[in-house]
């Protein structure tokens, strides 16, 4: 079996809702995670491209959070609606979703105007 061309990471982290930052799981990471495997197979792509779950990101702010490797390209806001064309547009003809996709600028950084808090 051939390697997989992507690997798309969704974040199912949860944190306590006193935390001081969101987490993706309570805003339905894994219907979105379920989602992309329809898409993904629906697509084709089953033995091309993996979808999985994922610990933390952090882009909290931006979640739910896909990232797309070797890619590199992050989306937030992602809902479950999204997965398809994200699978479609990005995986399919290689033109990422440009409406939910991070600015640069917010990607490991400490500086991006969306976050709560710096670590």
């Amino acid at each position: 079996m051939p390697l997989f061309e992507h690997h798309v990471f969704i974040c199912t982290n949860e944190r306590d809702s006193t935390a001081s930052r969101p987490s993706c799981l309570p805003q339905g990471s894994k219907k979105l995670k379920s989602a992309f495997k329809d898409a993904i197979k629906q697509a084709g792509l089953k033995h091309k491209v993996r979808a999985n779950e994922s610990g933390c990101l952090d882009q909290c702010e931006h979640g739910p959070v896909v990232v797309v490797y070797p890619d590199a390209v992050w989306y937030g806001g992602v809902h479950p609606g999204d997965a398809e064309e994200i699978v479609q547009q990005h995986l399919v003809q290689g033109n990422p979703v440009k409406r939910l996709r991070l600015p640069d600028t917010c990607i490991n950084s400490d500086h991006c105007p969306h976050r709560r808090e710096s670590l």
